[in-house]
């Protein structure tokens, strides 16, 4: 399909960011030329040089070169050089979400949003639709850990992606159907920090799915019950409340699996399902993914099957095995980073390891997040056994006064908190690591930032 008949090249400006690196693949899977630039080296990059695609480490003018487009990513600056060229040179600029949403021309395609969730469910959506062999095109804000993957380029009618209300682009995608997993206070800078500012963006994002489409969204969530009255379309809902139209029941957990029912309301049919995750956050992302299956008309042994088999997501709540000396250890990298987040990962790993100690190495990404919601992170982080704080990520943020990682530290410890420190260099996480290593059995990297790395790096000190 040759959706744009007159661009040949197009380069991404933050190729690299997980969003990104997935459209670029599915654009050269389709034909066309890619090229991007960004500032740091990945192993993801040297795959998507493979595949074709000429990538640059640093921004400079030269980059853009025979580019017919370009895409950036909402992490790049203004005064990126690549743009400015761009601009004098006329050559077309657009956001990452309007790429995905001209991309998305010509599929049925189902987007899903929300505050939380957003990954797991449209990998979720996408395992099902491939163990129901529709062979789904999908892009995903993270890997896809059955497939190492990110992106897909199927040969099915559907296409399957997430939709990011961070910067508010998300309003250029229109797909018949959406998915909105819940609503929270998260990325308000990009909305003067006015919430009901985000709470329109998600009617506008919501709006854009055509009269004969349909939403499916959390019959529970507060907020979005707030919008819901705003909205003309179709509305299927799923949550545990008797009203939702696919109702979860009977909740059952053991050692980080999950056995629940889902009553249909419409056929007024009962469903068992199981699936390899810990917490009740994922029985939410489960059905909203069954539920989409359903409306679709997947078969329900597949949807079993798909939901079953179904093996997470990179990064979130992704487990390893690491041998300390003589210790074995278990450890958990997972990105969230909103309090709630942070939340729903403590509660699954105690779920998981009722009898087991962790540690919790967290960086707090962004100034201005951790300025709104401080006094949340310290309540959550002191529900921590241990806890070792990085230096705040700024995500090209400038620094606000008094907002530090020294200064979430010592708040816990007010709270009363036993072991808490404050490490200042990510080099001092290993010699700190191996000091406390008789002290916890679980070890949780846990952010949205460069603590991914810190991950890394434990891993290949104490590889098994």
């Amino acid at each position: 399909m040759n959706l744009f008949k007159k661009v040949k090249k197009i380069h991404f400006v933050g190729i690299g960011g997980a969003g990104m690196i997935g459209i670029a693949r599915l654009l050269l899977k389709q034909g066309y030329k890619v090229s991007g630039s960004d500032i740091v080296e990945s192993n993801d990059l040297k795959k998507l040089r493979k595949d074709g695609a000429k990538v640059f480490i640093g921004h400079t003018k030269k980059n853009i070169k025979g580019a017919n487009l370009i895409v950036f990513s909402s992490a790049i600056d203004k005064k990126n050089p690549e743009l400015i060229e761009a601009k004098e040179k006329l050559i077309t600029i657009i956001p990452r979400a309007e790429m995905l949403g001209s991309i998305m021309i010509g599929y049925e395609g189902i987007a899903i949003a929300g505050s939380h969730g957003k990954t797991t469910t449209t990998s979720m959506i996408a395992k099902i639709l491939s163990v129901a062999k529709l062979s789904p095109t999908y892009v995903v804000g993270g890997k896809i850990l059955s497939t190492d993957e990110n992106s897909d380029l199927g040969e099915g009618k559907y296409l399957v992606a997430e939709a990011d209300e961070s910067d508010g682009t998300f309003v250029h995608i229109q797909p018949d159907v959406a998915v909105l997993t819940n609503i929270d206070d998260d990325h308000l800078v990009h909305y003067n920090n006015i919430f009901e500012n985000l709470l329109d963006s998600f009617v506008t994002f919501l709006e854009n799915v055509p009269f004969y489409g349909y939403l499916m969204i959390n019959g529970d969530d507060k907020n979005i019950k707030k919008i819901s009255k705003k909205i003309h379309r179709t509305q299927i809902t799923f949550g545990e409340s008797k009203n939702c139209d696919y109702q979860i029941k009977n909740i059952a957990s053991y050692r980080g699996k999950q056995n629940f029912e889902i009553f249909d309301k419409k056929n007024q049919k009962m469903h068992e399902f199981k699936i390899n995750l810990p917490g009740k956050h994922n029985v939410f992302n489960a059905t909203a993914s069954i539920g989409v299956a359903m409306e679709e008309g997947v078969p329900i042994g597949f949807i079993k099957k798909g939901i079953s088999s179904f093996s997470g997501v990179g990064r979130r709540y992704e487990k390893h095995e690491i041998k300390i000396d003589s210790k074995t250890v278990t450890l958990i990298d997972d990105y969230g980073h909103h309090p709630l987040e942070i939340e729903s990962n403590i509660k699954a790993y105690k779920e998981e390891y009722p009898k087991k100690k962790v540690c919790m190495i967290f960086q707090p990404h962004r100034f201005s997040r951790t300025a709104q919601l401080f006094d949340d992170f310290v309540r959550v982080l002191n529900k921590t056994d241990s806890l070792i704080l990085l230096d705040i990520y700024p995500a090209s943020e400038k620094p606000i006064r008094g907002i530090h990682s020294r200064t979430i530290a010592e708040s816990v410890k007010q709270m009363g908190h036993k072991d808490v420190t404050y490490l200042k260099s990510h080099d001092e996480v290993i010699d700190l690591i191996d000091y406390k290593k008789d002290s916890f059995d679980i070890l949780v990297t846990q952010g949205a930032g460069s603590v991914s790395k810190v991950c890394e790096s434990i891993k290949d000190k104490w590889k098994r």
